[in-house]
């Protein structure tokens, strides 16, 4: 391909004739742009913002569950969690079951992390965590129809995941960023400030701020809201954590996505799957009904008459109203092919007749 083939037009890649996208590889956190996270696409198929903040939360605590039951690195449920986030910005509650997509990012971070399990592990964990919440007898998965039919949802679901996220899976966590910065600050020796910053920094995990903000603002915004619990002075003038890149906006918005997680309410999760259940019912309903209409309205085309003089020999009648077709009996066509041989024979004979004058 000659160097004038390709051309990079704004985002895009101009290969020849064909408009192709931007790809952009980067060990950053992705971060979602403002329109994007204003209107999510649970919010179009409309599921209130309460229901799909109770259900991003719901998953996450599950996922992180699951993985302490399969002894993952909290780096790993991390990045569970945050594919969880990212996967729910992209498609909706209403159409993609909450539950199974846990389970393939459970799956998929666990390989992201070097850590592998088994995908009948996760099930299993999964299941355990059903029935314990039920209240129901522990016992394993049995190995049946559903067991199979679930599995290939989770399989299907990791590849959703990967392709929806653009194969763009790699997380950046404020974990150690805590650490170092807290040796920059020399508290870290402080064993209660470093547990409490690291606590909050597992619990903004049910957040969707990984998405909003850079891992390294995060982390200054558990340091800040861990030093003011416990009403540690760190320097202020200037502010400690302009040293950092962060603003102090920035990690008040953080700090009060955090702190809210402590005063919701908690909703019964069979009350959260019967309103996504009645958010498709209306959606199906939607879609059913502009199928219907269209439908309508192609029936409701008026059919063209044909003209009565349309062709030069159009009849008024069809054969099977008119006259019906007599059929011919074998002895008349037997009788016309032997005045077409006689015919024949005598057209002969007087050519012969002529060339032997």
């Amino acid at each position: 391909m000659a160097a004038g083939d390709l051309r990079l037009p704004g985002e895009g890649i101009l290969i020849r004739d064909k408009f192709y996208s931007g790809v952009m590889l980067t060990l950053e956190n992705c971060i979602l742009p403002a329109e994007q996270l204003c209107r999510t696409p649970s919010a179009e198929h409309g599921l209130s913002w309460e229901t799909e903040e109770q259900l991003r939360i719901r998953g996450c605590e599950r996922i992180q569950a699951a993985g302490i039951l399969l002894r993952l690195p909290q780096v790993a449920m991390a990045t569970g969690q945050i594919l969880f986030q990212r996967f729910y910005y992209c498609k909706s509650f209403v159409r993609h079951c909450g539950e199974i997509v846990a389970m393939a990012c459970v799956h998929l971070a666990s390989k992201i992390e070097e850590e592998p399990r088994r995908v009948r592990d996760v099930l299993n964990v999964f299941y355990f965590l059903k029935d314990s919440r039920g209240g129901k007898a522990r016992s394993p998965m049995p190995l049946d129809a559903s067991y199979i039919s679930m599995k290939s949802q989770v399989i299907k679901a990791e590849r959703r995941l990967l392709k929806e996220l653009g194969f763009c899976v790699h997380v950046k966590h404020p974990h150690k960023i805590i650490v170092m910065y807290l040796q920059v600050l020399e508290c870290e020796k402080n064993s209660e400030l470093v547990q409490m910053a690291w606590n909050y920094m597992n619990d903004s995990l049910r957040t969707d701020v990984f998405l909003r903000f850079r891992a390294e603002t995060v982390a200054c915004a558990c340091i800040y809201l861990s030093v003011r619990f416990l009403q540690i002075p760190l320097p202020d003038e200037p502010p400690w954590f302009l040293l950092f890149g962060a603003s102090e906006k920035d990690l008040r918005d953080i700090c009060g996505r955090i702190l809210q997680l402590y005063d919701l309410p908690s909703v019964p999760l069979s009350k959260l799957l019967k309103q996504v259940q009645e958010a498709r019912q209306a959606l199906d309903a939607l879609s059913s009904k502009g199928k219907l209409s269209i439908g309508e309205s192609a029936a409701a085309t008026p059919n063209l008459e044909p003209l009565s003089n349309f062709s030069p020999a159009s009849k008024t009648e069809s054969p099977a109203d008119g006259q019906p077709n007599h059929k011919t009996s074998l002895n008349h066509v037997a009788l016309k092919n032997a005045c077409r041989k006689l015919d024949r024979d005598e057209k002969v004979l007087v050519e012969f007749q002529g060339k032997a004058t």
